[in-house]
């Protein structure tokens, strides 16, 4: 048991993609990086930024926007990129902005309504309202599906030779 589950409080990393506000796990984030473009790799799903090399591995960078069936960003000057732990996997992701670490109680936590399904209701793991506006907690480790992680691992693999 971590300290977060023992003081029944858990720290959220907030960001932001469109007008939409949503958080991981403080855990789940290994780091923030001002954003950079990745190395593009051709052939690849439209979400699908590119790679980075972070940590001397290959990071594949998914553009939340896109995942999300967005429109792409006017800009990317407040852009970040959040390095993310998914499982085993590293996976990078490009967010609008960063905006705070939050603390909240378990109370805090909502469960998502009934009406989100499939893939999404996966990657929700809760909603926490905050004044007017309420926070997407995201599962990161279930954002994409198990034929997407395929899809990074050959990506990955394939960067690493050239």
């Amino acid at each position: 048991m971590n300290a977060t589950e023992r003081s029944g409080r858990t720290q959220l990393v907030v960001f932001r993609v469109g007008d939409d506000r949503f958080a991981a796990d403080i855990f789940a984030v290994e780091r923030v990086l001002r954003f950079t473009p990745p190395r593009p790799i051709p052939n690849v799903p439209a979400w699908l930024e590119g790679v980075i090399d972070y940590g001397g591995r290959v990071v594949p960078v998914i553009d939340l926007r896109m995942r999300f069936e967005l429109p792409a960003a006017l800009s990317r000057e407040s852009a970040r990129i959040l390095v993310v732990v998914a499982g085993d996997d590293w996976i990078a992701a490009i967010v609008d902005g960063v905006d705070e670490v939050l603390t909240v109680t378990a109370a805090q936590l909502e469960a998502p309504p009934p009406l989100f399904k499939g893939l999404a209701k996966q990657y929700l793991r809760a909603l926490v309202r905050r004044g007017d506006h309420v926070i997407v907690a995201l599962d990161v480790a279930q954002l994409l599906t198990a034929r997407e992680h395929v899809i990074l691992d050959q990506v990955v693999a394939g960067a690493a030779h050239v």
